[in-house]
Order: structure tokens, then C-alpha cells, then sequence
């Protein structure tokens, strides 16, 4: 429908936008603007006519009676043309609004913010930097973090930011429309968000069990549990240590082999399913509660992190912890590996490629400052990274310090058993007052033998040294659950910092479950009216289907399987789909139109430095960081840490043939819809840029970005090219 209204002689006259409205009119893509539910008002140009006629009609009586009749019924003619283009313009109209729906809006921007931050601050985010930095040459880890930060994470979160926001699509549409042949990314992108989402309640799930037994006192990680008759501690246990006798056979019920499955674990399918409900009730009344829920999961960590802070630095052994915070390898600077790692990371931690960043932008108003929004978020980001790092750091020194003396006191009690059963000579007996400071009087003692006295020492007793102690912090999830929960168990008050710790945890895990979950409800929505008219039906839905789902993960076996998707598998889809948004923008779209549009959008120009970074910088770094993980995956063969329960002991077991089969299949079936999409548009004949080159790109009911800056001229709705040669036709011209 196209229609032209006209102050003197339209009965469209009075034409107006009042909120905010979805239009069908491109095939493929439904889209919701910021223009609101039309309201027609045609009395005015109906009565216009009436009166026109009824003074004609006087006129000629006065002149020519003779030609009353034939005016009469020019003038009845010309009325019933009007009302019958007001009638096809009603039904027109009433077609139209069976798709006419209101898209909320972000009740202020601090909302927006803080879902941005909720939704990049995963808990899994922490504890992988903190490994990693003290792993991977730390302080010099950190400089190549930041670097990759602002080189490639800020430009690209501020280009899905900058896409969501102009197109108010989600993640799996705005690519169609700003790059027909490459609209197969944002396919790609929900079925990643899809996949994480799955596992990812799972890790909130173990959080929501841990919490659940650390009312206990003492907490059941501190000391092992009892056999059935009581008659002592479980073999097994005593074997290792409780916090990892909890973690492997109470928490997970681990299997000894990925290939051993099982039925989903009972214990954690409640919390499993406790933490949807959560997430469900967070969404299921839309986002402006939502929004408010958010307020809580993203600021109550932050509360929590400060008093974290705080109280590492008043414990013994956060000095040394600390240290080694600072350390820094200038070695690594040369290692691509690490290089590889960190850009791997920033690619996880800002969110990129999974479709929640646009869907989330999308809720902004079109003239919102989205540059300065990515630079807060990403800075925010780094900021909490550095703090939560920091007193990790001095949590861990802590913990080392304590396992030390505990080893040293031990150490003591062999070796005065060894004496007195003959079997060491008296010059190897330890100092008997090891109380103030058990690591330095011991090892003070132990550095003075005569080296044949110290060597015959070694052979019965452990050397206890604290930084050797402190780099056997565990890697992934177990990094929290063994070292970080063994550490809180050795605080006075251990109930409650081990309770308040769990919390932190889960809110930043809820909250960073919004909004991947908002990156799959919101393409559906934009996709499928249904969907829009039934959003408390599509939660429901879909939150049964990813749990039910999800209970895969649940099982003996299901750790082995996240651990392979999440450190091994999801980096290299993200990699592809990261590459393929900078080429629809720079390349098919154009970047410096792109920038051209969000200068008008956004009211003052913009750094032409973005006009070189996506086109040029950010798809050969992320093509290097492709190639360079591709050859570390091959060079060094994937493994993961199990439960031999023989032996009660972890075993560092290399994944199977078929576990890297998975991988490459599930890579090929998630990158799929790119090229398949592809092939569609080039058996269409689809330009492969859009025509308009010369004005903005917006969704196809959006006003041009220069118009909504200017109202009173005439605003015209701008036509969205979706791969037909021929153009849409806007729906209306309004003159003011």
C-alpha cells in the first residue's frame, strides 16, 4: 500500500505515528520499528468534500437550476470516491494491524548497561582468566589481553551494537538485511547461542548444589565423610582430598571414561531444573521486569567482589599471592600460543558472534550512543577481570600458604616417627615448635642439613614449597569448586563466605543466562508473529525444550562433554561468524556508509579509525587467530582430567577419535546455514550489495535515519532491498 497524504485535498490528512510497530512488507523478515501502530483519520477529508458540495450545489441553484442534478451528482460522486478509498484504506489498515505489535524499549539505559555487563561477565570468565594469567606469563598475558581488547573486542561489539540498534533486529535478521548474501551468519550465530545455553544452566546448576551444602557445618568439602557404620572416614576419600572427593564422586558422580554415560545425575537435575524456573520467571513478563531483575543479578556481585576484595588482603599469605599477580614473562610476549588464547578469550568474555549483543542493542532507541555504550561495557568488563583476578590471587596465596604449613607439620610427624623407629638418624629430627610460622622455621631447618641428611629426608617425606603449591591451582570450573572452595573452607566463618561466594556466582550465572537466552527469544520473535503475539508460550516452550535437552550434560559423563565444547570447540564457530559480520559491513554493506548512517543516527561524526579496523585489522586478526587454534588443536592433542576410581585418584586422559569428530561435525552443521544461504541468494540473482547505496539501510518500516532528526520535513519510509531486483515500495508518504 502506498499512499499520499495531502493537506487540501487527502483524506489521509491527518496521517500520524504514535508508538512502535512490526510490518511484514519484506518477505522473510518481519521487523519491528520504533514508529508505533498507525492511526488513519479520514472524517476531516470526507467532511471537506461534503461541504465542498453542498456549496456548489448553492451556487448553481442561484445561476442554472436546470444543472442542479447533474452537480448534485458530481458532488455525490466525488464523496462516495472518497469514502471508498477511506473504506480500502480500512481494510488495508486492519490487515495490517494483526502484525502490529508494540516492541519495548529498555526503561533506561543503566538497564540496557548493566544487561550488557550481565550478560559478558560469565562465571567461567573468571575463573579462566585468573588460570590463565597465572599460567600463560602473566602480567605480560594481560598487556596482549588488553591490546586484543580495544584492537578487535571493542570495534566488533561496537559494530553488532551499532547493527542491532539502526536495523531493531535481532541477531539471526539484521544481517539479512544489511548484507543479503551473507544473512546466513545470523542463522549461524542463534544455533551457537542455542548450544551454549544448553550446558551453560548446567555449570549454574553445580553453583546451586554447592550453595545448597555449605549450610552445613562443617561444610562437607572440609573433611570426609563417614562409612555407613560410622566407623571411620570413606576409604576412598582418604585417599585424596575432600574437595575433590565432593567435586568428582558427590557433585558430578563422574565416570571414569567420557565414552562411560549413564542416566542423567538425580541431585543436580533439581537444581538443573531450578535454575530454568529462575531464568524463566526472570523473562516470562518481558523487559521492563527483566530489566529490574537485572538491576539485582548484575550490581549484588559487585557488592560481594568489593568485601571479597577487602577481606583477601587482611589474610595470611595474600602478600605472596599478590607477587605473583605481578609477575610477568616477557618470553611469552613471542609465543603465539598466547597470543592465540588471549584473542580466543576476548572473543568469549565480550559475547561476539552468539547474537545476544545485537538483540540486546536492539531494544535502544536508534539514536542512542552506542560507541560510548561498547567502550563502558568492555571497560567494565576488563575492570571486574582485574579486581576478581586480584583477589583470587590473594585467596590462592592463602590457600598455598596454609596447604604449606599443613604439609610441614606433617612432614615433622613422619620424620619423629622415622626416629624413633630407627629407621633415620637423630641429625634428621625436625624443630618440635612449629607454631608461629611452620613454612619458614621448617624450611629454615630443612636448607641447613648436610645434603647426604637432606637427601635421605626427601626419600620418606614431600618437599613443601609454596609456589609450587600455588601453581597446582586447577584448571576450568575446578579452578572454583577444588581450589577457590578448599581455600574458603580454611576461613573462620567458612559457612557463611562460602555461602555469600556461591551467590556471587549464580547471580552473575543467571544474569549472563538472560541474555543468551534473549539471544534466542528475540530472533524467533522477529522471524515468527506467532511468537510475538504469544511471548509467555515461546518462554515456557522453550525453556522445557532446552532442559530437557540439556539434561545430556547431567550425566556421569556430561563435565567431559563441556569442558570439550566450551575450552575447545566454541571458539572456532565464533572465530567464523565474527569474520563473516565485519565482511557483511565493510565489504557488502561499505563501512564508511555504515559510519555515514550512524553519523546521521547518531548526531555527531565518528572516529574514521572504525573505517579501517573492520575492513582491513579485525578479519586478518581474527583469520590469524583461526589458523593459529586450528594448529595448536592439531599440534597438541586435546585432553581432560577424570576420576580413576581404582585408584581414587585425577588421570589426565586424552579425548577419542570420535570426540574430535563431534567437534568437526557440529562446526560443519552450525556454519552450514552461511554458504546455504549464499547459494539461495546466487540462484535468485541477488545483488550482492544493496542498490540503495546512497541512502541509509533500516529495517523496512523505519523512517531514514536523517528524517527522524528532522520531523517537519516530509518523511518517507525507507524501501529494504531483501534480494529481489525489484524495490519494496514504502508503506506511506507523510507531508507534514
Amino acid at each position: 500500500m502506498k499512499t499520499e497524504a495531502q493537506p487540501s485535498t487527502s483524506s489521509l490528512a491527518n496521517t500520524s505515528w504514535t508508538g512502535t510497530v512490526i510490518s511484514d512488507t519484506v518477505p522473510g523478515s518481519q521487523t519491528w520499528e520504533d514508529k508505533g501502530p498507525l492511526t488513519w483519520s479520514a472524517t476531516s477529508g470526507t467532511s471537506e468534500a461534503q461541504v465542498s458540495a453542498a456549496r456548489v450545489a448553492e451556487a448553481q441553484a442561484r445561476t442554472s437550476q436546470p444543472k442542479k442534478n447533474s452537480v448534485l451528482e458530481a458532488a455525490t460522486a466525488s464523496v462516495l470516491k472518497q469514502k471508498s478509498m477511506y473504506e480500502k484504506v480500512q481494510v488495508t489498515e486492519k490487515k495490517q494491524s494483526e502484525v502490529l505489535l508494540a516492541r519495548p524499549f529498555w526503561s533506561s539505559k543503566a538497564e540496557y548497561i548493566l544487561a550488557q555487563v550481565g550478560f559478558s561477565m560469565k562465571p567461567s570468565c573468571l575463573w579462566r582468566f585468573a588460570h590463565l594469567w597465572l599460567n600463560s606469563g602473566g602480567c605480560s598475558f594481560a598487556a596482549i589481553y588488553i591490546f586484543m581488547l580495544f584492537l578487535v573486542g571493542v570495534p566488533l561489539v561496537f559494530l553488532e551494537m551499532a547493527a542491532g540498534q539502526s536495523v531493531r533486529q535481532g541477531g539471526m535478521g539484521v544481517w539479512k538485511i544489511i548484507a543479503p548474501w551473507i544473512g546466513g551468519v545470523g542463522y549461524s550465530s542463534f544455533m551457537v547461542c542455542f548450544i551454549l545455553g544448553l550446558y551453560f544452566n548446567v555449570v549454574n546448576s553445580w553453583i546451586i548444589f554447592y550453595m545448597s551444602q555449605s549450610f552445613q557445618f562443617p561444610v562437607p568439602w572440609e573433611k570426609c565423610p563417614l562409612t555407613m557404620n560410622s566407623s571411620g572416614f570413606d576409604p576412598e576419600c582418604e585417599q585424596t582430598t575432600p574437595s575433590i572427593y565432593f567435586w568428582y564422586r558427590q557433585t558430578l558422580k563422574a565416570s571414569d571414561r567420557i565414552e562411560d554415560g549413564g542416566s542423567p545425575v538425580y541431585s543436580l537435575v533439581l537444581p538443573f531444573f531450578v535454575c530454568w524456573c529462575l531464568v524463566g520467571a526472570f523473562m516470562i513478563n518481558g523487559l521492563k521486569s527483566t530489566g529490574k531483575v537485572i538491576c539485582i543479578l548484575v550490581l549484588l556481585p559487585y557488592f560481594i567482589i568489593i568485601g571479597f576484595f577487602i577481606r583477601s588482603l587482611l589474610l595470611e599469605g595474600a602478600k605472596f599471592g599478590l607477587q605473583q599477580l605481578v609477575v610477568a614473562k616477557i618470553s611469552d610476549v613471542y609465543n603465539v600460543s598466547v597470543w592465540s588464547v588471549a584473542g580466543g578469550q576476548v572473543l568469549f568474555n565480550t559475547g561476539i558472534g552468539l547474537g545476544s549483543v545485537a538483540s540486546l542493542a536492539s531494544y535502544m532507541p536508534q539514536s542512542n550512543n552506542c560507541l560510548s555504550d561498547a567502550f563502558l561495557v568492555s571497560v567494565i568488563n576488563l575492570l571486574t577481570l582485574l579486581i576478581v583476578t586480584s583477589f583470587n590471587f590473594s585467596i590462592l596465596g592463602f590457600w598455598a600458604t596454609v596447604i604449606t604449613h599443613r604439609c610441614c607439620e606433617r612432614n615433622a610427624e613422619i620424620l619423629l616417627k622415622l626416629i624413633n623407629l630407627g629407621k633415620l638418624p637423630p641429625d634428621a629430627k625436625p624443630p618440635l615448635d612449629l607454631l608461629d610460622n611452620p613454612t619458614s622455621i621448617y624450611n629454615t631447618w630443612f636448607n641447613g642439613l648436610p645434603q647426604h641428611i637432606k637427601s635421605m629426608v626427601l626419600r620418606e617425606v614431600t618437599e613443601c614449597n609454596i609456589e609450587t603449591q600455588f601453581l597446582k591451582a586447577s584448571e576450568g570450573p575446578k579452578f572454583v569448586f577444588l581450589s577457590f572452595v578448599e581455600a574458603m573452607s580454611f576461613l573462620p566463618l567458612s559457612v557463611f563466605w562460602s555461602f555469600i561466594f556461591f551467590l556471587m556466582l549464580l547471580t552473575m550465572g543467571l544474569s549472563s543466562a538472560i541474555g543468551i537466552v534473549q539471544g534466542i527469544i528475540t530472533p524467533l520473535q522477529d522471524n515468527f508473529s506467532f511468537f510475538r503475539k504469544h511471548t509467555k508460550l515461546l518462554i515456557v516452550g522453550l525453556f522445557l525444550l532446552m532442559f530437557a535437552c540439556g539434561l545430556f550434560f547431567t550425566q556421569p559423563s556430561g563435565s567431559h562433554f563441556i569442558k570439550l565444547l566450551s575450552n575447545h570447540w566454541i571458539v572456532f564457530p565464533i572465530i567464523v561468524i565474527a569474520i563473516f559480520e565485519t565482511m557483511a559491513v565493510s565489504w557488502a554493506y561499505g563501512a564508511r556508509r555504515f559510519l555515514a548512517d550512524l553519523t546521521i543516527l547518531l548526531g555527531h561524526p565518528i572516529s574514521p579509525i572504525y573505517g579501517w579496523l573492520w575492513p582491513c585489522v579485525c578479519p586478518v586478526v581474527l583469520l590469524i587467530l583461526f589458523v593459529t587454534v586450528m594448529v595448536r588443536l592439531y599440534m597438541k592433542p586435546i585432553t581432560y582430567m577424570s576420576w580413576d576410581s581404582s585408584t581414587s585418584k585425577e588421570v589426565l586422559r586424552p579425548y577419542p577419535p570420535w570426540a574430535l569428530l563431534l567437534m568437526i561435525t557440529l562446526f560443519a552443521i552450525v556454519i552450514l546455514p552461511i554458504p546455504a544461504y549464499f547459494v539461495y541468494r546466487l540462484i535468485h540473482r541477488i545483488p550482492f550489495r544493496p542498490k540503495s547505496r546512497d541512502r541509509p539501510m533500516t529495517a523496512s518500516t523505519s523512517l531514514p535515519l536523517s528524517h527522524q532528526l528532522t520531523p517537519s520535513k516530509e518523511v518517507q519510509k525507507e524501501e529494504i532491498l531483501q534480494g529481489d531486483e525489484t524495490k519494496y515500495p514504502s508503506t506511506c508518504h507523510v507531508t507534514s
